[in-house]
């Protein structure tokens, strides 16, 4: 979509001119979310998006026939979409078809062996007494702790934006109660002994950028939100949520702008009026949504005398979540025997994961997500051939990598393993191909570090110690998404929007606040 002129935009818009104006930067998941829940409350609501294309993380490629989506892949509780479909006055499900995923996926070990992960009581007690009989008790321990976690992180606690202190002491009782100062690794293994089993129950922090020997134990609320809502896929892959987001957007009366890079924030006596772009275009707002990594919106679109609490020091000095490698390719035939989603398991765990998160070494050995698409839906290939992607979990940049020139010898290394374990052959029929690298999640992304997830969820990088969704240095600016409270992952963001409607009031009362400060 190309910009369009303010006259052009006042005739397309539904809320009147003189309603106070929103901008969102950046049409990832958690800035079309909050776009759509501000237009629905009476702001004018316009959106920026760097790429030629909304989505952000979750952009979609388009390659001989072959849809790929970015980023995410797996979609759960569907009722915070609904709810953005509701405000609009329509039914999500009149649009996007979710299909439910059974299994969720398969976890595939180094030695061959593998473990279907389902939403089925009977079936993962069968599985979990498969692997390790002596550990059926403990997994049944380990699951109603989940779901205690589950009731007090991400019902009671998720949508609740921390603004402030008080915030935190409301919820400590519930952090003390979930023991949140232990790792994920550590409560799983108090209740789980077998290796391969604590590796099951334990990976799913790495689906929001944290290491599980680190992140807080509170995440094993993954585990439960994953039984309690299921495993889905959007029907004609993620890009249909973002389309349907976007439309949403634009019928309520918002707009959205691609190719459209903001270069600064402007802030005027501690409140932020707008932004330039980065062709010089000067936009002013009443209010700033920063969908943008919120490092990359302190460090650079922000200058630093308007920042006290967000300095460069301070965001230095933050743990980042790890980076990806993600490697698209289509082939001319189907492979029916891979699942739609697929772990595949280096020969290391613990090992592996202190290298990429702690010392920030890209070593030869990995661990890998399949992603096969055309496993539920053939749309998203020509027919008879198969869409794929396969992640890897890379240190950020930190490391020192130059992936200019590392990319293709570590895509060698994951095209032979696929070889050797579920894909004998395949790189004879393939079709098209290309790499995502963290470099591109920094160049094209504005990931500070190349980070894929913004700052790993700790404990002490959670909540309130995450960065706010109203800002804590300028007024009239807030931040959504993946670096903000609650953190990563398609619940997250969406989530996020839901805390920041909190915290920012209706058009009506903006406009009542400005009036009596006049």
């Amino acid at each position: 979509m190309n910009a369009i002129t303010s006259l052009e935009q006042r005739q397309l818009l539904s809320c009147p001119d003189d309603q106070p104006h929103a901008i969102v930067i950046g049409s990832g998941f958690g800035g079309l979310a909050a776009a759509v829940r501000l237009q629905a409350k009476g702001w004018r609501v316009t959106v920026l998006e760097k790429l030629d294309a909304p989505g952000g993380r979750a952009y979609v490629h388009h390659s001989q026939g072959h849809v790929f989506d970015a980023g995410p892949t797996i979609i759960t509780v569907p009722y915070l979409f609904e709810e953005l479909w509701a405000l609009a006055g329509k039914r999500m499900a009149d649009e996007v078809k979710l299909v439910a995923m059974d299994p969720f996926y398969r976890i595939r070990y180094d030695d061959g062996d593998h473990f279907d992960y389902s939403g089925d009581p009977e079936r993962m007690l069968a599985e979990v007494a498969r692997i390790s009989p002596s550990d059926v008790a403990g997994y049944k321990r380990f699951m109603a702790e989940a779901d205690h976690c589950y009731r007090l992180g991400f019902e009671a606690l998720g949508d609740k934006a921390f603004d402030t202190v008080g915030d935190l002491l409301k919820a400590a009782p519930a952090i003390v109660r979930m023991r949140g100062w232990r790792s994920l690794h550590t409560m799983v293994a108090a209740h789980i002994k077998h290796p391969k089993l604590r590796m099951a129950m334990s990976l799913q922090s790495l689906l929001i950028g944290g290491n599980p020997f680190s992140v807080t134990c509170v995440y094993s609320l993954i585990n439960a939100l994953e039984r309690q809502w299921g495993v889905h896929w959007a029907e004609g892959g993620t890009g249909s949520l973002v389309n349907g987001l976007v439309g949403l957007l634009e019928g309520l009366g918002g707009s959205l702008r691609c190719n459209a890079e903001v270069r600064r924030i402007e802030v005027e006596g501690g409140r932020a009026t707008g932004v330039m772009l980065a062709s010089g275009e000067h936009l002013p707002a009443d209010i700033v949504v920063s969908n943008a990594d919120t490092a990359w919106t302190y460090r650079n679109l922000i200058e630093p005398q308007h920042r006290r609490h967000w300095t460069d020091k301070r965001v230095a000095k933050g743990r980042y979540s790890m980076s990806l490698f993600v490697w698209y390719f289509g082939t001319r035939r189907q492979y029916k025997d891979v699942p739609h989603h697929m772990m595949l398991l280096g020969p290391r765990y613990k090992g592996l994961l202190e290298d990429i998160f702690t010392k920030h070494k890209l070593t030869p050995d990995f661990s890998m997500y399949l992603h096969r698409p055309t496993a539920t839906d053939p749309s998203m290939a020509p027919p008879g051939c198969d869409t794929f992607y396969v992640l890897s979990p890379v240190p950020h940049l930190d490391s020192g990598t130059d992936w200019a020139s590392q990319a293709e010898p570590y895509r060698r290394a994951m095209a032979e393993a696929l070889d050797r374990t579920v894909l004998p052959g395949f790189e004879a029929e393939l079709t098209t191909t290309f790499v995502t690298t963290p470099q591109d999640f920094h160049d094209r992304l504005l990931s500070y570090k190349g980070a894929a997830f913004g700052l790993e969820p700790l404990l002490l990088q959670s909540a309130w110690f995450r960065p706010h969704n109203r800002s804590e240095d300028i007024e009239h600016l807030y931040m959504v998404g993946a670096s903000t409270h609650p953190g990563a992952g398609v619940p997250g963001v969406l989530m996020s929007a839901k805390a920041l409607d909190s915290v920012v009031p209706s058009a009506a009362e903006f406009m009542q606040t400005q009036a009596l400060q006049a």
